[in-house]
């Protein structure tokens, strides 16, 4: 595959990409994902959205009183970018790790490091120094725009060479201190190829080893023009506000990238879990939210409770990050009146690609392939499984995986398809249903047995709030079903309780399915994004308050 003559000065990043032959198919099956040649997402993002809707429109509140307009964020960032090129030394190519919590300024920063020609590699501030040595030393990092309250793991990383620039302090050196020389000037984005890198997105962690996802300028402008545009339909007098932050694609498209390209607006809370997401809601008018299914679920415990916030101005409601069981989308609707969009994403991809909204919904299901994407279901050999019969998920479309100088690229990649990872079922109709992580498959006496399914049923009971089903080593059946719960507060979490869930999931499924043990625990471990880290589960059998057999 030919790449355009790129305006990187540092090439670390296209000479760190897979081999041809390793990249997925890319499909452009849209007229609006045939982006020119020359093209940066940076400039499309805020210059070209400032330009269509005028400087005084809202960009960005962050939940304390402060707004920054179209005008007044594009002025920040191209004062951001004059540091970057001019003070710091930054040359289009060079790597830029950001690190603080999900605010303007942050987003400021981003969208600072794209329109340089830079590339920004995002963490979160609650990485730790083991994690951001890894990072720093797979990206390659040059320079760090971090918070000025999250330095010191940063500096404790010790990353070779790396020239950190704090921002929000009082120190001589601070960026904001350093913008102000270049007020009022301009700065025009680089001429940044459409397949030059324009980020590095780490993986999560829900296996223990992040891989670094390396996408292009025109991969940032096509989530938007996909799920964004043909299933969420943002409006411009939305507002957007979420939990995930921008330390990971699905944040960084449902609070940056999907309002801008809108020219809509977001909210940007420091804290932003289910207990600081409602009031917010309520408070500031977000008609357009981002979350996790566990967060629906506490939100609807919440909601639950006299005097509770008032949630009319929602419209849509995103939910991706795990597996959204019916019953927390039936619970969900029957509270609010809304009906979740589900949706299943990939670091690998950027964000969603199976989705389904309004009247395509249809619950327990994830959905139909985005428009501009494709997907199916296939065998370990890659080829397509009947409709009905368990396979692998596979998709294609805009964009696709390309792992930084990772031989895991080839276990990613298959036949030109990107294989996810996911057990799904194609329906006749076309739907696609999710099974379980393919390796989350409990194999017992014989049985295959879906840990989601045994979740879904656990969470069916009123008591129970979290529940995480793996398997654990037994002599006899090679595999056995262990169900993690987490129970409402004040709840007896005992022997007894652990009998009636048992009883609870007998009831819904088939004995071979039926959790052997039941254990209880305060939280499940899970990501940033809500994702849960079921390996670190496999590791913890007997760890919890109660059990039984």
């Amino acid at each position: 595959m030919d790449l355009t003559p790129s305006a990187h000065l540092d090439t670390f990043t296209r000479d760190g990409l897979p081999p041809p032959e390793q990249w997925p198919e890319l499909v452009f099956d849209l007229p609006e994902l045939r982006y020119p040649d020359r093209l940066n997402c940076g400039r499309e993002l805020l210059d070209r959205t400032t330009e269509l809707f005028g400087p005084d429109r809202p960009a960005f509140l962050d939940g304390g009183g402060g707004l920054w307009t179209y005008g007044g964020l594009l002025a920040r960032v191209d004062a951001i970018a004059r540091v970057l090129t001019e003070d710091l030394g930054v040359v289009p190519g060079n790597r830029v790790l950001l690190r603080g919590p999900t605010t303007p300024l942050l987003a400021a920063c981003w969208l600072a490091v794209v329109k340089a020609g830079a590339v920004a590699v995002t963490v979160l501030a609650q990485t730790r120094a083991p994690e951001l040595a890894v990072v720093g030393a797979m990206a390659r990092v040059s320079h760090a725009l971090c918070d000025a309250r999250a330095l010191t793991d940063l500096r404790a990383a010790e990353v070779p060479g790396l020239r950190i620039t704090p921002y929000g302090g009082e120190s001589p050196d601070d960026l904001l201190r350093l913008t102000e020389r270049h007020a009022g000037r301009p700065f025009p984005a680089v001429d940044t190829a459409a397949d030059d890198v324009a980020l590095i997105a780490f993986t999560s962690g829900t296996t223990g080893r992040p891989k670094g996802c390396v996408h292009f300028h025109r991969d940032v402008l096509a989530v938007a023009d996909t799920f964004s545009a043909h299933v969420l339909r943002p409006r411009p007098d939305d507002l957007f506000a979420g939990s995930p932050p921008l330390g990971f694609t699905f944040g960084l498209g449902g609070l940056v990238l999907f309002p801008l390209r809108a020219g809509a607006s977001a909210l940007l809370l420091e804290q932003a879990g289910p207990r600081q997401l409602l009031p917010a809601i309520a408070e500031h008018g977000v008609s357009v939210l981002f979350t996790a299914p566990t967060a629906y679920r506490v939100m609807l415990e919440e909601l639950a409770a006299p005097g509770a916030p008032d949630l009319s101005s929602l419209r849509r409601c995103v939910s991706a990050g795990e597996n959204l069981p019916a019953a927390t989308w039936t619970a969900w609707r029957e509270r609010t009146g809304l009906e979740l969009i589900n949706g299943i994403g990939a670091t690998e991809l950027l964000h969603i690609f199976v989705s389904a909204a309004d009247g395509a919904i249809r619950p327990g299901a994830t959905g139909l392939p985005v428009p501009g994407w494709q997907a199916r279901v296939v065998d370990q050999g890659g080829a397509p499984v009947p409709d009905g019969e368990e396979g692998l998920l596979a998709v294609r479309g805009p964009v696709g995986c390309r792992y930084l100088g990772d031989p895991r690229q080839r276990e990613y990649v298959r036949g030109g398809w990107n294989l996810t990872g996911d057990t799904y079922v194609r329906e006749p109709d076309g739907y696609l249903r999710y099974v379980a992580r393919a390796d989350d498959m409990i194999v017992s006496a014989g049985y295959n047995i879906a840990g989601p399914q045994v979740e879904e049923a656990l969470l069916a009971h009123p008591d129970v709030v979290e529940a995480a089903v793996v398997g654990a080593p037994d002599e006899l059946r090679g595999q056995v079903v262990v169900a993690y719960a987490v129970l409402r507060d004040g709840l007896p979490r005992d022997r007894a309780a652990a009998e009636a869930l048992r009883a609870f999931t007998a009831a819904r499924l088939a004995p071979y399915k039926c959790p052997r043990r039941i254990e209880f625990l305060d939280a499940l471990p899970r990501t940033a994004t809500g994702k849960l880290q079921r390996f670190r589960l496999r590791g913890a059998t007997g760890k919890g308050r109660a059990g039984t057999t």
